[in-house]
């Protein structure tokens, strides 16, 4: 989580955030209303193709980004609501996980911070932390929405969950085709702008890589793993998330 608090002192990751936001809202405003699921709470999001990409190119001004340009979504496309805020930490899970938890997802994470096309872990810890990091968005955004009483949790999980992996996966297209333009010519790959000791090296990346990724399964599947109330086990795997993420 250090390199997430230290980028606000680096100008360029600071451009590439606000870049980030415009690109991710624009796409979210474009297709708001083309294909709803929930009117007003969730919809087809052809724009979560980006988060995922975004995390692993630029790190956290890809996190920052999404949570922001999904905040933009909201306000510009008339779904800003109590929710908005929940959606604002879920966003920035779908950007974060990404980066964070590409070389600490053991024994799947990548040696390097960077996407590699040619190696088998970098395709499989993707479509893993696709998935892991649309469940753990899915659960704190439900948990909240549920408490609010406008969509049940077991019922919202699900939806986004699949929206936003099936999107991830896709966006592996634009990943690889952008990749090397990102990094050898733009200069632009995260762990080029920013300095070594603003990244840090997690202590607990491990730990909390696996606390996020289990929390997010039991969220997932909360009704079908354990006798205790849907929504008790979505709050606890909420924080647990939280916990998580702020270990990685």
């Amino acid at each position: 989580m250090k390199g997430a608090l230290a980028m606000w002192k680096n100008t360029r990751m600071i451009i590439l955030t606000a870049v980030c936001a415009a690109i991710y809202s624009a796409a979210l405003i474009t297709f708001k209303t083309a294909i709803p699921l929930i009117p007003g709470i969730t919809e087809v999001r052809v724009g979560n193709i980006f988060p995922m990409v975004f995390g692993i190119m630029f790190g956290p001004a890809g996190a920052w980004g999404s949570a922001m340009g999904n905040l933009i979504g909201d306000v510009f496309g008339g779904t800003l609501g109590p929710g908005s805020a929940a959606g604002f930490v879920g966003n920035f899970l779908l950007g974060y996980l990404p980066y964070a938890m590409w070389t600490t997802l053991g024994p799947f994470n990548e040696k390097s911070r960077e996407w590699n096309g040619q190696s088998w872990r970098s395709w499989t810890i993707y479509f893993l932390i696709s998935f892991i990091s649309a469940a753990a968005c899915a659960v704190v955004i439900s948990i909240v929405v549920d408490a609010l009483g406008i969509v049940p949790y077991a019922v919202l999980t699900k939806i986004i969950t699949l929206n936003n992996t099936l999107a991830s996966w896709i966006g592996v297209i634009l990943l690889t085709t952008v990749f090397p333009t990102t990094k050898q010519h733009l200069n632009l790959f995260w762990a080029d702008i920013m300095d070594e000791s603003d990244i840090g090296k997690p202590i607990a990346g491990l730990v909390g890589a696996w606390i996020v990724t289990v929390a997010s399964v039991i969220g997932l599947c909360s009704g079908m793993i354990s006798s205790l109330p849907v929504t008790t086990i979505g709050w606890l795997s909420a924080l647990a998330i939280i916990i998580g993420s702020l270990l990685l």
